[in-house]
């Protein structure tokens, strides 16, 4: 529809609030946007391209079911009804509804690419207003003129003369680009972690270089569009570069050392590593940050550029059973065989605790106050925790030492007065 057949449009719907016609137009309206809200109910409750594969189908076609199916019944309407009443508000509405069609299709794309965002749904409020004043502005005829304000505030960069709309169409079309290239490389991510046979690190790294790789390609073809020339931006550029150079130096270190630890495999999703204070189960793996998760449910956010800056205790990088050392200490009238034979058989009694190697015990050191014995076992899930086994094991070990009369000593200290024979 053309700027001047809106605008005629418009005048005509200017002129039917004085006719009675306007009362059927709203009639035929409503019953329209009524239909339509019953189709989309009905499509709602079924499962369109359930099994297909067709994402498009299951998720898109929901939302734009009550615009579209609401263009389609005006469209049907409107000759009938032009028989014997004027249809300058059904017109005016197919626009309209256009829009809403364009609108939810353009965040279903978003949804898609953000799964887990809570921004999405003020920024749809925001970017469904501007369309609406964009499509009113068109209707009422007001746009041409909007648009020569905007072009009337130029400046130059370079040797090329920008307007401020010119940026707001670059702008525009990068941000259709990069929706595209978000949605693609949203469906190539689905595509690898659907691969069985690709290493997890490896996924993240394929899909996060695609994403890159996609958005970047998306701003160079979608400034070109508009006439924007890319090199007037080399100034630009140039000064931003030297800005992140020496501001974010520590960031840009924690990305390059994101994906080195993603691409060595020396730190994987489920490896149970120390690095500082930090000990945990590896969660997540980001480009700037690696997430760790002690047993307690606290999680550290470790920068990347520390895992490759310092020594990591990794727990599981090879093999993922673990030793854990359990130190006892019993007196030297004890019998030590039956000690021993006591601990090994409370660690061996543990369901957590692997049959081989078999738990076994040390004699380690001769003490000032008794015997120093150590239990040694194996486990083959330390990300669960060792706490909650040690104590297990220590009270178990208590209780048959009790019953076998073995003692636990207490600290022991010998003092010796000495005489001062001298002043007798």
């Amino acid at each position: 529809m053309t700027q001047h057949e809106l605008a005629s449009l418009w005048r005509h719907m200017l002129a039917d609030l004085r006719e009675p016609d306007l009362i059927w137009q709203l009639l035929a309206l409503a019953a329209c946007l009524l239909l339509a809200k019953l189709g989309e109910r009905l499509v709602r409750s079924r499962q369109i391209g359930a099994g297909s594969g067709w994402e498009f189908g299951r998720g898109g076609l929901k939302r734009i079911t009550f615009p579209l199916l609401a263009v389609v019944l005006i469209l049907i309407a409107r000759p009938v009804a032009e028989e014997w009443i004027r249809v300058s508000l059904l017109s005016l509405a197919l626009p309209l509804l256009s829009s809403l069609a364009v609108i939810r299709v353009v965040f279903y794309v978003l949804r898609l690419s953000f799964a887990e965002s809570t921004w999405l749904v003020q920024f749809e409020r925001v970017f469904a207003g501007l369309v609406w004043v964009v499509v009113a502005l068109h209707i009422t005829g007001l746009l041409p003129g909007v648009i020569d304000v905007l072009e009337s505030v130029a400046f130059t960069a370079g040797k090329q003369k920008l307007t401020l709309w010119n940026l707001l169409q670059g702008a525009a079309a990068v941000l259709v680009t990069v929706f595209l290239a978000l949605w693609l490389s949203g469906a190539i991510e689905r595509r690898l972690h659907a691969a069985a046979g690709l290493d997890s690190n490896l996924r993240v790294v394929l899909a996060r270089l695609s994403r890159a790789l996609l958005i970047l390609l998306a701003v160079l073809i979608g400034l070109p569009m508009v006439g924007i020339d890319l090199t007037t931006l080399s100034v630009f550029g140039g000064a931003l570069g030297v800005g992140l150079g020496f501001g974010l130096q520590k960031i840009a270190s924690n990305y390059v050392s994101g994906f080195i630890i993603l691409l060595d495999n020396s730190i994987r999703i489920g490896n149970v590593i120390t690095v500082g204070a930090d000990r945990g189960e590896v969660t997540r793996i980001t480009t700037r940050y690696t997430v760790l998760k002690n047993p307690g449910g606290v999680e550290a956010l470790v920068p990347n550029e520390l895992l490759i800056g310092s020594v990591v205790q990794n727990e599981s990088y090879s093999d993922p059973r673990v030793r854990i050392a359990l130190p006892v200490q019993v007196s030297y009238d004890s019998d030590l065989e039956r000690a021993m034979g006591i601990m090994a058989a409370a660690a061996s009694a543990q369901p957590r605790v692997l049959a081989d190697p078999v738990p076994a015990a040390l004699v380690l050191a001769f003490a000032d106050s008794g015997i120093n014995l150590e239990l040694g076992f194996w486990v083959g899930d330390p990300e669960q925790g060792v706490g909650g086994l040690r104590s297990d094991i220590n009270l178990a070990i208590w209780r048959e030492f009790k019953q076998a009369g073995i003692s636990i000593p207490f600290p022991q200290r010998e003092i010796r007065i000495l005489k001062d024979h001298g002043n007798d």
